[in-house]
């Protein structure tokens, strides 16, 4: 009677790599629909979109934008702390927070905006 070798165990903190696993084993061993899709998608990783953050809006005249400066304040529509918007191609996909990375300015993106949940 031949002997089966045991199937790898890892220790905690324990490194396996991917020859260990047998076939059909581990974390990779099922493709889902969504690794299909994503493979699917590579053509178009390359292509270029517009990203903007949009911290507010003000509606002002002519003559008021006229007279603005160096200096000028410019009152928005948001208060300080409000999510701000994120459109990719003029479209919203989501709010998020401003945030200082490596002394540059950021977003932090906190609520996904699905196709039928944004505002008209």
């Amino acid at each position: 009677m031949s002997e089966t070798p045991d199937p790898p165990t890892a220790e905690i903190g324990a490194e396996l790599k991917l020859d260990e696993f047998a076939q059909g084993e581990g974390p990779l061993a099922e493709t889902s629909e969504e690794d299909k899709i994503a493979t699917d998608l590579a053509p178009v990783f390359d292509v270029p979109v517009n990203i903007s953050a949009v911290l507010g809006r003000a509606t002002m005249s002519v003559a008021q934008l006229l007279q603005l400066n160096q200096g000028s304040v410019l009152e928005l529509d948001r208060k300080v702390g409000e999510a701000i918007d994120i459109y990719v191609n003029n479209r919203l996909v989501a709010r998020g927070e401003v945030v200082i990375v490596d002394e540059r300015l950021g977003v932090t993106m906190t609520e996904i905006i699905k196709d039928g949940d944004a505002p008209a």
